[in-house]
């Protein structure tokens, strides 16, 4: 057996039923496989993890997603939007710590001062950051001409998690309405990719109900689309959705974070040049999640530079860290954590998807 499996480590290119074995190791296989994503990490990507300062910009939604706290009928958490000039001097911190990088992150709005708002915003940012400062947006589904106006103002990189490619579990995390419609999100996918952005996605793993076969198919889908990035993570239940009464469903959320560690080394073996985050819901569960993730075939970490008043109102999920440190602490405790994984930061450095670039060069 473990001859078999490590020939399918070896592989160049991987059929349905290879990913399945891989997302179903254990002990030392699940070694192996954890070990064989670090190396193409380290041959490829290189030993570089590189920053994306997150600032959180507004926890206002108008969609009502089942899993989500920020959905529009919480009426229990605080609504709030960040004002123009703290988002700026988050940007500035990041540009004057050497990030290289932002992400802009907001609830879902359309509205068209919402829309010119954040177009003001990037545009701010590139000026007053020389356009050394790379932008990411993750402002959910919007128009072709909203993410075209956006391109335009300065970003260059967009984060659209699909959440499940499945469509009978997307149904089952979402209202049956135009608004939450599997296919407008995949149309704008698909618009983001047509429009010059690097384009990420992402789902989530460990959902009431959700096989191996359907991680396959995510992971299969992810390829299919040819993405540029991923941000995934184990879903983590929050208490006032319409989820939390699926929570006896549920595997333990160790068994969640395993699996994710999992889903994010079968990946690096999937797409080997791609840009794959240490997301900050692995860190809800395990204290060194995000490390660990870096050492089986993550590359990027997002440190929350969102201006600490904010912090506790952008609650996706239960038992989120970092709500209670300011960037400074956040900063200097990352760079301690990253080198004891044999990693270094990329600081001033974008770090691009090489994936993006290669595909640029055909």
């Amino acid at each position: 057996m473990q001859k078999i499996f490590s020939s399918i480590l070896a592989l160049e290119s991987f059929e349905a039923s290879d990913l399945k074995v891989l997302l179903n190791s254990e002990g030392e296989q699940k070694k192996a496989l954890f070990e064989k994503a670090n190396e193409i990490k380290q041959s490829i990507i290189g030993n570089k993890v590189f920053f994306r300062g997150i600032i959180e910009y507004s926890n206002v939604c108008q969609k009502d997603c089942f899993y989500c706290g920020i959905r529009k009928s919480n009426k229990k958490i605080k609504r709030y939007t960040v004002s123009d000039p703290e988002v700026i001097d988050a940007a500035l911190f990041a540009f004057k710590n050497r990030y290289g990088s932002i992400v802009l992150q907001s609830g879902e709005m359309t509205s068209p001062a919402f829309v010119e708002r954040i177009e003001n915003l990037l545009r701010q940012i590139r000026l007053l950051t020389n356009g050394q400062l790379g932008v990411t947006l993750s402002m959910g589904e919007q128009s072709e001409e909203t993410y075209q106006r956006w391109k335009n103002a300065g970003a260059h990189r967009y984060l659209l998690r699909i959440e499940s490619s499945n469509r009978q579990l997307y149904a089952q995390m979402h209202p049956n309405d135009a608004m939450h419609n599997f296919d407008r999100r995949l149309d704008c996918l698909k618009l983001l990719k047509k429009l010059g952005y690097q384009v990420g996605t992402g789902v989530m793993i460990g959902l009431p109900g959700q096989t191996i076969d359907n991680l396959v198919e995510d992971l299969l889908f992810m390829k299919e689309l040819d993405i540029d990035m991923c941000g995934m993570g184990p879903y983590l239940e929050h208490e006032d959705t319409p989820m939390y009464e699926k929570r006896e469903m549920l595997d333990s959320q160790k068994q969640r974070f395993d699996l994710a560690l999992k889903m994010v080394a079968t990946l690096r073996l999937l797409m080997k040049d791609i840009n794959i985050a240490a997301t900050t819901a692995l860190q809800a569960i395990d204290p060194l999640g995000r490390e660990k993730a870096l050492k089986c075939g993550a590359n990027i970490i997002m440190p929350n530079i969102t201006p600490a008043k904010y912090r506790t109102d952008y609650k996706l999920y239960e038992n989120k860290p970092c709500t209670d440190e300011a960037a400074d602490d956040c900063l200097s405790c990352l760079d301690v954590r990253i080198s004891l994984t044999g990693n270094k930061v990329g600081y001033g450095q974008w770090g691009d998807s090489q994936h993006f670039k290669n595909k640029k060069h055909l």
